[in-house]
């Protein structure tokens, strides 16, 4: 197991002493204390440690250990157990997933991070130069973290909008290529995955501010009223994301059709130009021996100005009615 940290806060103030990890069951903390320990891909032996020293209940130690549970708030007497989870996205547009499991009591806050590369060490030294928020307790540390995983969510849903956005101005252009299309699908099917995975996180946040949980204070749901609101804006754009990728599809099929339509037209216009000189030609090109206007002396000249004026009436007319 990798200890990252684990630490006593005794009135907002870091203890000098890091905390044993040993199994031993730990003494009751002076009111106002609390420990804070992050570990990250424990194993079942270590985490039985853990659950020794600070009486966690077996069965959210073994969610802790699964690394693909969905967002879950479970309470288990005076404890509450959470599972989170983290995004990133990867060089080829793939989101890769991670976890952070949180068990929570009056005196103590542990995280477990599993596949996650953003560690925590950023939001302790943060919380740790302002003793007075920290002085609040585990409550307000779990608000903290839960608030800089759903961050963690923008620069992922920023670099999305940003090829979204690029794709979908090429769209108007042109019918986009075999390969864009791949990568909207691959997109699509992304996205469908994030709102399985993370979405229940919206829920979780929920239920932190609107319902009496052991070892939050009910004053501090007014942090985690701001987590719930990030995690409300980072699912809307989610679901601008998703509505903007099929209108892609949608709006490049449409204009696609319309340009196959003119060209159609276009087609359909000059055939039938062409079709009078054919036919007149084919008539006269028949080989009977007697025909009327074989004899006429300008009749090559009547046939071809025929020709001439009903084509040209043909083109002005498909000109008006843009055919052509």
């Amino acid at each position: 197991m990798t200890i990252v940290n684990a630490r006593r806060y005794i009135a907002g103030e870091r203890s000098p002493h890091s905390l044993p990890i040993d199994g031993a069951p730990r003494e009751a903390l002076p009111s106002g204390s609390f420990d804070w320990i992050g570990v990250a891909e424990p194993s079942a032996e270590e985490m039985a440690a853990l659950q020794s020293q600070f009486g966690l209940h077996p069965l959210a130690v073994e969610d802790a250990l699964n690394p693909a549970q969905l967002p879950k708030l479970e309470t288990y007497g005076k404890q509450l157990f959470l599972v989170a989870r983290t995004a990133a996205l990867s060089a080829d547009e793939v989101i890769d997933y991670g976890q952070t499991a949180f068990f929570i009591g009056c005196d103590f806050l542990i995280t477990v991070r599993h596949g996650s590369e953003r560690g925590h060490h950023e939001v302790r030294r943060r919380l740790e130069s302002g003793p007075d928020r920290m002085a609040e307790g585990p409550d307000y540390v779990l608000h903290a973290v839960l608030d800089f995983i759903v961050d963690g969510y923008g620069p992922l849903l920023d670099h999305l909008e940003t090829a979204v956005q690029e794709m979908e101005e090429r769209a108007i252009d042109e019918f986009p290529e075999q390969i864009t299309i791949r990568r909207i699908f691959r997109l699509r099917r992304q996205l469908r995955r994030f709102v399985r995975v993370v979405g229940p996180m919206e829920e979780l946040c929920d239920r932190l501010v609107n319902t009496e949980l052991p070892a939050i204070d009910p004053a501090a749901r007014v942090w985690f009223r701001d987590v719930l609101d990030h995690m409300r804006r980072a699912m809307t754009r989610l679901v601008g994301l998703k509505e903007t990728l099929t209108s892609i599809v949608e709006t490049a099929a449409l204009l696609e059709s319309h340009r196959q339509g003119e060209m159609t037209r276009q087609l359909a216009s000059w055939a039938a130009i062409l079709a009078v000189p054919t036919a007149i030609a084919g008539i006269y090109g028949m080989n009977f021996r007697f025909m009327p206007e074989l004899e006429w002396r300008y009749g090559y000249f009547i046939v071809l100005g025929t020709i001439f004026a009903i084509c040209g009436a043909l083109y002005v007319r498909f000109r008006r009615i843009g055919w052509l």
